[in-house]
């Protein structure tokens, strides 16, 4: 129901979503802020609701996963990836780069949002991948190329 809100309604008023994480409690952050027709979405890792590592060997494991949980975070905002303008990757080991980008083109092949991917000293060993992104509601309705189109 907020989703569809928020979806049809311009918001005016700062809504925030939360994975349920205990690392956004702790830190106190939020998964997702939307605000008027931007969202901002957290530097997010492959950690369960349960606060488990998923793919914890696996770059492109944790890059599906986090893409969906974007996806997820995206939706309750009344958005979804269609909608994303711009990512960040970090990645714990710069070879693990082809098959995190790999896993972000199959998901953003059409969108083609602007996108960074840098290596960085990620919190926790088990994480390879961090990914954030920003969203503008509305922005995926008319996705064309540039490339001709």
């Amino acid at each position: 129901m907020r989703a569809q809100q928020a979806a049809t309604e311009k918001v005016t008023a700062k809504l925030t979503v939360s994975s349920g994480t205990v690392w956004e409690a702790l830190a106190g952050y939020s998964r997702a802020v939307r605000y008027g027709d931007h969202i901002y979405v957290a530097g997010t890792t492959a950690t369960d609701d349960k606060g488990q590592v998923v793919g914890a060997a696996d770059p492109a494991a944790q890059s599906r996963y986090i893409l969906e949980k974007i996806g997820r975070a995206l939706a309750e905002l009344g958005s979804s990836l269609a909608d994303v303008i711009r990512t960040r990757i970090y990645v714990r080991h710069v070879q693990d780069w082809e098959a995190v980008a790999r896993v972000h083109g199959d998901y953003f092949a059409q969108i083609r949002p602007a996108n960074t991917l840098v290596q960085a000293q990620l919190v926790g060993e088990d994480y390879l991948v961090e990914i954030e992104a920003e969203a503008i509601v509305g922005a995926g309705r008319n996705i064309t190329s540039g490339q001709g189109d």
